[in-house]
């Protein structure tokens, strides 16, 4: 059975992540609070019962008795494990847990080129990041954090005994353990293109566009840094800087990844789908009279709409592909999100998930997100494949849970970091439409990501002032 165990409510939810952070395969997905405006969740789990990583092109199975390999679309391994843990921790039937987002199921990340596997593309940018294309885990048990109730509870499925209920209970309820707490840039950040490099790339979009091969292209920059210490410490700075109601920590035996992102990809509640893209960025004003008029011309930027509303029309077409027809909706469209350093141009889709469809075939269907790639999406994506000099790794994909009651939550991963091997890397990017002015699209790569990188900076000049 269930089961429910309080715990005190902590505005800082780190505190909870902190004492369970030495378990295997820790995941914190973290809305932002207490100062991000969005968010309302945070859900914290480690120690999973299975672990699902994909990489050269075969699917990994670990459980205690061993691993297995297995080739084939990745996606279709993840339904056979979730449906048979699913059937020995069956949706919930009590409102309490019924109503928590997360009570045990799936948790954990999709790379964006794990989208190799769904078709076919070109294998022509280094790959220079050892990360496996899809990391998950079936996790039995699971805090969450409810901000707006100013709640905190343990949850644990019918896959954990009260035994280990009760340790899971006890490391929470315990200090967290000391760990080296500090991070440390060893260098700048650097872009993996100069600037003439990035103009090139443009105009050779500017051609596609032109010729009718694409609509709009999203084309990023890669920025690394040299550094050391704890990547925890690092995100836990960042948090503080950029507030984000789909930020995420999650430690992998090849690093961690440390996700700032403001968008939402796709959202299952009681059969209900959402997905929020998000295009169409402006800086925040030095005052507040500047500020508004800057929301207000993002609002009625011709450009930033044309270029949204291609996204709307990719996004409606991948989920009508598993909701039902006639279903789908647009309720809102070209709303303005606040953010610490940007303005964001979002737009809502709604539909209601067919029968015959599942929340991982909704996944499988809209992967990779259309606001990350351009439209159309296949030749956007070739034409990524084709300029961009690195591989994407966890950038634009996704992080998310299923859980076993049904309801699915993902993020696209913009404003994401990993840190591996002694490097941090850092991405950013734009949609490039017909009437895109390369300087400003350039600068828009800045804009995105230079609270991130400027926070990271700072410790480079602490560590000088310290030393």
């Amino acid at each position: 059975m269930y089961r429910l165990f309080p715990l005190p409510y902590l505005a800082h939810s780190t505190l909870y992540f902190e004492r369970i952070r030495h378990l295997p395969a820790p995941v914190y997905l973290d809305s932002g609070k207490p100062a991000g405006r969005y968010g309302r969740y945070d859900i914290i789990a480690a120690n999973p019962t299975v672990k699902l990583s994909y990489s050269d092109k075969l699917t990994r199975i670990t459980r205690d008795t061993g691993e297995e390999k297995l080739s084939g679309n990745p996606f279709t391994h993840l339904q056979a494990v979730f449906e048979q843990y699913q059937q020995r921790s069956p949706a919930p039937k009590e409102p309490a847990i019924k109503a928590l987002p997360f009570c045990g199921g799936l948790l954990g990340y999709f790379s964006y080129d794990l989208g190799r596997c769904l078709e076919a593309l070109p294998d022509e940018t280094l790959c220079d990041i050892d990360l496996p294309d899809m990391q998950v885990g079936i996790y039995s048990w699971a805090v969450v954090v409810d901000h707006l109730k100013q709640q905190t509870v343990l949850v644990t499925s019918p896959l954990v005994d009260e035994t280990d209920a009760q340790h899971y209970l006890a490391l929470l309820q315990s200090p967290p353990a000391k760990g080296n707490d500090d991070f440390t840039l060893k260098s700048r950040f650097k872009s993996n293109m100069s600037e003439s490099e990035y103009y090139h790339s443009l105009s050779r979009i500017s051609d596609y566009i032109q010729g009718g091969d694409c609509y709009q292209v999203n084309f990023s920059q890669r920025f690394t840094a040299e550094c050391q210490g704890d990547p925890w410490s690092a995100y836990k700075q960042l948090r503080e800087h950029a507030p984000t109601p789909y930020s995420a920590f999650i430690e992998t035996e090849s690093g961690a990844i440390l996700s700032h992102s403001p968008e939402q990809f796709l959202e299952v509640d009681k059969g209900r789908v959402t997905t929020k893209p998000i295009k169409g960025t402006l800086p925040r004003g030095a005052n507040p009279a500047e500020d508004a008029q800057l929301k207000l011309a993002l609002h009625d930027s011709e450009k930033d709409r044309s270029e949204n509303l291609m996204i709307v029309d990719l996004m409606r077409n991948d989920v009508s592909k598993a909701c039902e027809h006639g279903s789908v909706r647009v309720p809102k469209l070209f709303a303005v999100e606040s953010y610490a350093n940007v303005h964001h141009l979002v737009s809502t889709i709604t539909g209601k998930l067919s029968s015959d469809q599942n929340p991982l075939s909704l996944l499988e269907h809209s992967f990779p997100g259309g606001s990350i790639t351009g439209a159309p999406k296949i030749r956007a994506m070739e034409i990524i494949e084709e300029l961009e000099p690195h591989r994407r790794s966890i950038y634009c994909g996704s992080i998310g849970y299923l859980s076993f009651s049904g309801k699915l939550d993902t993020s696209i991963t913009i404003r994401t970091l990993i840190c591996q091997n002694d490097k941090i890397h850092c991405w950013a990017g734009g949609g490039i439409v017909a009437d895109s002015i390369t300087a400003d699209e350039y600068q828009e790569t800045y804009n995105k990501v230079n609270n991130l990188l400027h926070g990271l900076e700072k410790t480079m000049k602490d560590n000088k002032s310290s030393s």
